[in-house]
């Protein structure tokens, strides 16, 4: 029982330590410096050679401008315990007072402890850098290395550098710290990518990848090219990546799923070409049945997405040879379901999809490929116009995967089919929860959809413009493109409601956008910029104008000016980022 109440009472006096270095830590965040040098000097008294607490008890005398008690404080330190990053807290106190021969006679001091023993560095060193004084630290680290040369402080010198401006010395060091210390390449390829992603990072990333280049050139160690290949993906530029890992390839081919990776970089990316010329050389390296079936799905999904309607049947083929190949099995799920899904959406043949999908679900599936196989059953449920039907299906994978990303997903569909039947109502309240999802993808597509619904409700109760405009939007679910373009038209012309104007003109022109008639698409993108500038949609009528005369109309000039708008006026929108990429990449920022 006794040992019992002596842990009970350590463990309660750990707690109150805590919650009063909690206290103190609160008062000197509030500016309340005296209530926070009382609390501290307490948790002093408990632990009179925590560091921490010596500088906390000085910092708050400083603030209190007690700088002769901080500086007795510190010389009794000093005379006690042999700490030399006392002697920074000393020279920073006598330089807070103007005396800059008495600070830097402290600063030498701290210098001389570490030349003494340059286990000292780290502590003094980073004392140096909490007083923003980095001249020091940096002779702190260089005095510990000139002394003991297994010391390496590559990492610490190339953040300082970085504070000080001088970019080329950080990348320097920390390009060396990583290569000497492979384990710690993710620590340095992030704090890289701080870099790379600056407002100004234009000249760095010059800077990186000319010591990247010139490193892979002087050391034909593997490592510089998959340096150099990583950051070409940070780049986006994945052709140039792909070449690094081709070369890495050549001499450790155990290194072939990187290559694989670069694939889908690619894709998601829509880096069409790019991707299609490294999906053919894994085909043409790879013996894995598995990657090679995955490959050519791959290759089909996107050439199932640029299809014109005659390639339908040759795609048909394909897919079919394929399934031939490699069996109606577990493992040839994916090509299944695209199966199922071209007959559905592109062939029309809404039974010979659910046919497909009801021969794949007697298979022996887990529940996370039966929840694949259900949620594309209910899309083409949906698709048929069988709206209950297809809620049940989706009610079904949500309850199987309820805190799940897949159950979110089908939980947005179950929304997204009420809304296309029309009621509203129930939409809402399902995409009031999902908005706060924690799949961010999930939540911008509830909150657009949210917000569709409320702005169209408010201005008109009946609802009416928003059921047309639903009606419209299931046309395009169906892939009847010109149904769909037809009643968004008639919809702009015959009704009334302001707040559905502009996302009436973004539907056209997307449509419009995929159907290759760029003039008409930039026409009606000019409607929302025109007329509806105050609007949500602005951003996106900016971008993808942008984006048509810099991918489709070759007119650079136009593009950059509308790209430059996004970056000026739009800085919170999702598109900012690559709008500021495309401008940069235009005005020539970066070397090719």
């Amino acid at each position: 029982m006794k040992k019992i109440l002596a842990v009970i009472a350590f463990f309660c006096s750990v707690a109150v330590f805590a919650q009063n270095e909690q206290l103190a830590y609160n008062y000197f965040e509030k500016g309340e410096f005296e209530k926070a040098l009382a609390t501290y000097q307490d948790l002093e008294k408990k632990q009179p050679n925590n560091t921490f607490f010596i500088q906390k008890i000085v910092a708050c005398m400083q603030q209190l401008q007690q700088y002769t008690e901080a500086g007795k404080y510190l010389t009794e330190k000093l005379t006690r315990y042999n700490q030399p990053m006392l002697y920074v807290e000393l020279g920073y106190n006598y330089q807070l007072q103007k005396d800059m021969g008495k600070a830097e006679k402290n600063y030498n001091l701290a210098i001389k402890a570490v030349a003494d023993n340059p286990s000292y560095a780290y502590t003094v060193a980073n004392t140096f850098e909490q007083k923003v004084l980095l001249e020091y630290a940096i002779k702190a680290y260089d005095t510990a290395t000139a002394i003991n040369k297994s010391m390496n402080f590559d990492y610490q010198l190339a953040l300082i550098q970085g504070q000080l401006g001088n970019t080329d010395q950080m990348i320097e060091k920390l390009l060396s710290y990583a290569y000497n210390n492979p384990q710690s390449l993710p620590v340095v390829q992030n704090q890289l990518s701080r870099f790379m992603n600056d407002e100004v990072s234009d000249s760095f990333n010059a800077s990186l990848r000319k010591a990247l280049l010139i490193n892979t050139q002087k050391n034909q160690d593997i490592f510089w090219n998959q340096f150099l290949s990583w950051f070409f993906v940070q780049q986006k530029e994945y052709g140039k990546a792909f070449i690094q890992e081709k070369a890495i390839f050549k001499r450790d081919p155990d290194l072939f799923m990187n290559i694989v990776s670069l694939a889908h970089f690619a894709m998601e990316e829509k880096e069409d070409d790019t991707a299609r010329e490294i999906l053919d050389f894994i085909l043409k390296n790879t013996d894995d049945p598995n990657l090679q079936m995955q490959t050519q799905f791959d290759l089909l999904s996107m050439d199932i997405a640029a299809a014109k309607e005659k390639e339908y049947p040759a795609i048909k083929q394909r897919i079919d040879a394929l399934i031939a190949q490699y069996g109606i099995t577990p493992y040839s799920l994916d090509l299944q379901l695209q199966k199922a899904d071209f007959e559905g959406f592109y062939l029309n043949n809404t039974k010979a999809a659910a046919q497909t999908l009801d021969n794949a679900l007697n298979l022996q599936l887990n529940r996370y490929q039966a929840a694949e196989v259900k949620m594309k059953l209910s899309d083409i449920l949906l698709l048929d116009e069988k709206f209950n039907q297809a809620i049940i299906y989706y009610a079904q994978v949500e309850e199987d995967l309820k805190n799940d990303a897949v159950g979110h997903e089908a939980s947005l569909k179950v929304a997204k089919t009420s809304y296309f039947k029309g009621d509203f109502q129930w939409a809402e309240k399902q995409l009031k929860v999902l908005k706060s999802s924690s799949s961010q993808l999930i939540a911008n597509d509830a909150l657009e959809l949210y917000l569709l619904i409320i702005d169209n409700t408010v201005e008109d109760s009946t609802q009416t413009a928003l059921k047309k405009f639903a009606k419209a939007d299931f046309k395009l679910y169906q892939n009847k493109k010109t149904e769909a373009l037809e009643q968004f038209k008639d919809l702009i012309a015959n009704d009334n409601t302001k707040s559905i104007k502009d996302i009436a003109y973004l539907r056209i022109g997307k449509i419009y956008e995929s159907l290759g008639q760029y003039d008409l698409a930039l026409q009606n993108y000019r409607q929302i910029i025109d007329n509806y500038s105050e609007g949500i949609y602005i951003d996106e009528a900016l971008f993808f104008s942008a984006e048509i005369y810099n991918e489709k109309l070759n007119d650079p000039e136009k593009a950059k000016t509308l790209y430059e708008k996004v970056i000026f006026e739009h800085q919170d929108s999702i598109y900012f980022v690559e709008a500021r990429k495309q401008f940069r990449l235009l005005r020539g920022d970066t070397n090719s």
